[in-house]
């Protein structure tokens, strides 16, 4: 059945998508502790009430755009996984779409820079580990199943993985902007290559 929504509704889900564009955009720019909620509500010329009507707090508008960051980002990963028919060259490319990611200016400074300020350590890891485990756990299976790599605990690699990966994002998101292509390349070799070290001699 369907549902129409009145204009009410509909203009409320347009001002939580402008709040969240704008606090996208003040957070990739001035970052989270410089960032008022008056600055984003003065951005779409609201008020603060307006802001507020959504969202409790500046750390629960953050959440959703790092909620928002992270889904695009895993979005991304996945359709480059999928336009490869073989599945390792799939990992492949999910690896190196996610090393991507990390030198573009608003997800790099969101969700690697400004996630352990806006969320403390703790809850940062928690949220990077909800969006993005999934995802390695997914592909590792794949390549179990495929028969590319060796029977293995999948767990325990999964949380090897996602921690190697973790470690390579903050370190491109770190980086000087004239090393950060290089980094790029280096860590792509590099993480390719301890991969392949995984791979089964018939694969």
């Amino acid at each position: 059945m369907r549902v129409t929504r009145s204009r009410r509704e509909q203009y409320s889900e347009a001002t939580r998508a402008a709040i969240l564009e704008a606090a996208t955009r003040r957070f990739a720019t001035d970052g989270f502790t410089a960032t008022g909620l008056e600055d984003i509500a003065g951005d779409i010329q609201a008020t603060r009430g307006a802001v507020y009507h959504h969202f409790a707090s500046k750390r629960a508008v953050f959440e959703a755009v790092l909620e928002e960051q992270e889904i695009a980002a895993i979005t991304r990963t996945r359709a480059a996984q999928a336009r490869e028919s073989d599945p390792w060259r799939g990992a492949l490319a999910a690896m190196n779409e996610f090393l991507d990611l990390c030198l573009d200016p608003v997800y790099r400074r969101i969700a690697w820079l400004e996630g352990p300020i806006a969320l403390g350590w703790s809850a940062w890891q928690a949220a990077e580990e909800k969006y993005a485990y999934a995802h390695i756990e997914e592909v590792l299976t794949g390549l179990v199943s495929a028969g590319l790599l060796d029977p293995l605990p999948v767990g325990t690699a999964t949380h090897i993985c996602f921690t190697v990966l973790g470690s390579a994002g903050m370190a491109l998101a770190q980086a000087a902007p004239e090393d950060r292509e290089r980094l790029r390349a280096e860590y792509a070799d590099v993480l390719g290559r301890m991969i392949s070290g995984l791979r089964t001699r018939a694969g």
